[in-house]
This record gives structure tokens, C-alpha cells and sequence, in this order.
């Protein structure tokens, strides 16, 4: 389609006693001008806003629209069940009676199974100095290379460097196997569910996700703060949260049984 043609943008669906006021002021996906409301039908409501049919999506500025509309409705507990980003319908008759309609059953199960509870994600890295230290003084081999290699120009000792190179990232690997189950082991026996995910950066540790039930949220978040005290100036946490559940999607519209506590279903 081109020209000025509209179709819905939908970012998730929500139980139908959601007041539109919650996101209303948030800015849209594609068109910041357009208004985020609420479709409604059969005791649920999917969350949409008007994008435009010949703009592509994408930019930074809609993956962070997406996230803030979809947070805004988490934020005071109720339950929400996340699209994925690019979700676009024809239009809102569609959205009420083809997605809502004939995916009604599937959305109120999932919307059940996680009233109640929500994500939160942590972020953890090295600091670089810190951990190449840690390894400089438990790594004699590595210890020797580098002092080694001090004072040659960068042509000379090419060997050794990759050599020390090798070692060092062997060294943090082994590390951060270490380190994440220390994440696991402090965090995981709090939360319904886990899901993690493999660090983009030579300085990740990991990236995990939980699925916390609100009654244990402040345990949580303690046991964050314990486990950031105790690696203080090693390692650099961020614990973001409640968000709405992104990574237990698939569990909670799935037919199988719930996860038991501590399980990680993510990979």
C-alpha cells in the first residue's frame, strides 16, 4: 500500500478494565503524532495506534516506543501480553474481529498465567580493568607474556600476543561460567522463571530475565542489590523492571504446564 494509508499497529493485549489513560500519552510507534488507545472486545482489549502503510518500522526511536507503551502498562501490575515488534493489522475492525476474536481463548489463558507477575532483566558486565587484574594476578603464564611483551613495538612478538590474547578470553570465559551461575544460584530460587541469553560484548557477563510474582518482587530486587554489593567495582549490574513479560511469551501461551519455580526456559 502507499500513499497516505493508515493500518493498526499493535503492541499487545490487555484485560478489557484497562483505562486508555495509561498510554494515551506515550508516543507511537511510526508516527509520533498518532495516539496509542485500546481496541476492545470479549472482555479484552488489544493496544493499538494508527502507522503509517508506506513508512518502514524499525529505527531506534519505534523499538523504544514499543517498549515504553508495552511497560506503561505493566507498571502498575496488571497483567500484559506483548507482541512482537512489527505487529500491524489491517485495520481496528480486524484487530476486534479476526486477532481478539479468534485468538481469544489463547490470549485469556496466557493473560491468567501471568496476572500477578512480571519481568525484570539484568544486565551484568565486567569492568575490564578489574577483571583483567583478576586474571593478570590468578594466571602466571599470562602474567609473564605481558610483561614479556612490554616495551616491544606493536610488530615484534606477534605469537606471544596472540598467545596472551587466547589466554586471557579462556580466562574470562571460564569466569564468566563462574560468574553466571552466581546469578543463577542468588536470584533464580526468587523468581517463577528464567531465560538467558549470550553477552554481546567481550565485557558481558550475562543477560537474564525473570519472571517475578509480585509478592516476591522486594526479595528480588534485595538480592539484586546484595549480589551488586558484593561484586561491587568488579562487575556492573542493571536491574530493569517490572517490565512486561517479553521472554515468557511463549510459556504462557503454550499448552504445557507452568515452569516450576527457579526453571530456566530460556536459552
Amino acid at each position: 500500500m502507499a500513499g497516505n494509508e493508515r493500518a493498526c499497529y499493535v503492541y499487545g493485549v490487555v484485560a478489557d478494565d484497562r483505562d486508555d489513560d495509561v498510554v494515551k500519552d506515550l508516543s507511537a510507534v511510526g508516527d509520533r503524532e498518532a495516539t496509542v488507545t485500546l481496541v476492545r472486545r470479549g472482555g479484552q482489549a488489544a493496544v493499538v495506534s494508527e502507522v503509517p502503510t508506506g513508512k518502514p518500522l524499525g529505527t531506534p526511536d519505534d523499538l523504544r516506543a514499543h517498549a515504553r507503551v508495552l511497560d506503561a502498562l505493566a507498571a502498575d501490575g496488571s497483567p500484559v501480553l506483548p507482541f512482537r515488534f512489527g505487529t500491524v493489522v489491517r485495520d481496528t475492525d480486524a484487530v476486534a474481529g479476526e486477532l481478539l476474536a479468534e485468538g481469544h481463548d489463547d490470549f485469556d489463558r496466557a493473560l491468567e498465567r501471568l496476572r500477578g507477575r512480571s519481568q525484570f532483566s539484568l544486565r551484568a558486565r565486567y569492568v575490564e580493568d578489574a577483571v583483567l587484574r583478576e586474571v593478570l594476578t590468578e594466571q602466571p603464564e599470562a602474567r609473564r607474556l605481558r610483561e614479556q611483551l612490554q616495551g616491544l613495538p606493536e610488530e615484534a612478538g606477534y605469537n606471544e600476543r596472540i598467545q596472551l590474547g587466547q589466554l586471557m578470553m579462556d580466562a574470562i570465559a571460564a569466569k564468566r561460567e563462574v560468574d553466571a551461575l552466581e546469578v543463577t544460584r542468588r536470584l533464580g530460587p526468587l523468581a517463577l522463571a528464567s531465560a538467558t541469553s549470550e553477552p554481546s560484548s567481550a565485557e558481558g557477563l550475562v543477560n537474564a530475565a525473570f519472571l517475578v510474582e509480585d509478592a516476591r518482587r522486594a526479595d528480588f530486587e534485595r538480592a539484586a542489590e546484595e549480589l551488586a554489593a558484593h561484586w561491587r567495582d568488579r562487575v556492573q549490574l542493571r536491574l530493569l523492571g517490572p517490565l512486561a513479560p517479553y521472554d515468557f511469551v511463549a510459556d504462557a501461551l503454550g499448552d504445557g504446564q507452568e515452569p516450576a519455580p527457579g526453571t530456566d526456559e530460556g536459552g
